[in-house]
């Protein structure tokens, strides 16, 4: 078997060291680096750095890819006077900075405070693919098994300065976006076209960039990109959701080239799942694929991993995958590791410390 590359981009906060409070000098940052620009982006906001992997085809080479993105983009941060963030939202309060360019600035002025509260970090990870065909049959059968990866990347309990009562509050400020979130099967590229023009056709959204679906073909490369993940504390984390990523794009496809129909599961029981996964990230019950009834985060993880496994071992991937997600049970995603900070010292300063230290490669 010829293993499909995937690739990682991570979205940063750039805060001050001292206050934790982000810093809005992402596009100084971006002025002063000698990177790869494609290894080193802004964002909407300049309070943001945005980093990219090259395509892998092994999980070493995509966990050494992510800490050398890491450790560039932290150099940059350095270089301007702060420091690098992987939160995916800032524990304290702040007036985000749209940064300098007419695409952003029409943004902020088309959607408002959408547009200006929308400093949130994600983790999108794209998967090669070989056609268009394959990539609809991948979007219409891996609907069913993206929440449980809001749950496994969970890092974002703050808002504003206060817990926000979520493990992933990220998701729910993403989901003001008119076009973000659950999406309907396609069945047929032809479909999927159909769609994308009637969504620009509203007037909506600025252009097909703002297609903010959970998962979607990408404009730019031979990859279905799947965006609902945080962005993680540990690159480890980062590397697990990848990797579980990857296998459900593979089994996807064999499912597709079988005759198997996708789940025609409603969209919003598929909301209903994604909430929940936010809510609770790894802590609490999620929606089970199998039954679309509630049952412990363990157990639904552990279902994907069983309902991937083929192609885990064709990947050469599942025992890897075992020992991240174990390490990830033993820790505690980023969201508990927030809390646990904020439970012991009070300071939200501190949680944001802590995230930093975290961001970087050990």
């Amino acid at each position: 078997m010829n293993v499909r590359t995937v690739g990682v981009e991570e979205e940063f906060l750039l805060v001050d060291a001292e206050t934790g409070r982000p810093r809005a000098v992402g596009n100084v940052a971006l002025a002063v680096t000698d990177s790869d620009e494609d290894e080193l982006t802004g964002e909407l906001h300049r309070e943001q750095l945005e980093t990219g992997t090259k395509p892998c085809h092994t999980l070493d080479q995509l966990g050494a890819e992510l800490r050398s993105a890491r450790s560039t983009a932290a150099s940059a941060a350095g270089d301007v006077g702060v420091a690098l963030a992987a939160l995916a939202t800032s524990p304290l309060p702040v007036e985000p900075t749209v940064s300098p360019s007419r695409r952003y600035e029409e943004m902020a002025r088309r959607f408002g405070r959408t547009a200006y509260e929308q400093l949130t970090c994600g983790c999108h990870v794209h998967v090669a693919i070989e056609s268009a065909e394959e990539g609809v049959a991948v979007l219409d059968r891996i609907r069913p098994w993206l929440a449980p990866l809001i749950a496994v990347s969970a890092n974002s309990p703050f808002w504003l300065g206060e817990d926000s009562g979520y493990a992933s509050y990220r998701s729910q400020v993403w989901g003001r976006w008119p076009s973000a979130g659950p999406y309907g099967p396609f069945g047929s590229v032809a479909a999927y076209r159909r769609f994308v023009d009637s969504v620009l056709a509203t007037g909506t959204v600025l252009d097909e960039g703002m297609l903010y679906l959970d998962a979607r073909l990408s404009r730019q490369h031979p990859t279905v990109e799947i965006r609902v993940a945080d962005v993680c504390r540990e690159p480890d984390d980062a590397v697990l959701v990848a990797a579980l990523t990857r296998a459900l794009v593979q089994t996807a496809i064999q499912a597709w080239r079988a005759g198997e129909e996708p789940d025609p599961v409603r969209t919003e029981v598929l909301r209903l799942a994604a909430w929940r996964a936010g809510r609770s990230g790894m802590e609490g019950d999620l929606l089970d694929p199998g039954t679309w009834r509630p049952a412990p985060a363990e157990d639904v993880v552990g279902r994907l991993i069983e309902h991937v496994r083929p192609a885990l071992e064709e990947a050469g991937d599942h025992d890897t995958v075992h020992e991240l997600l174990k390490g990830l049970l033993e820790r505690g995603t980023g969201a508990s590791r927030q809390r646990k900070v904020w439970e012991r010292t009070g300071d939200l300063a501190a949680v944001v410390s802590d995230a930093t230290s975290g961001t970087l490669p050990h």
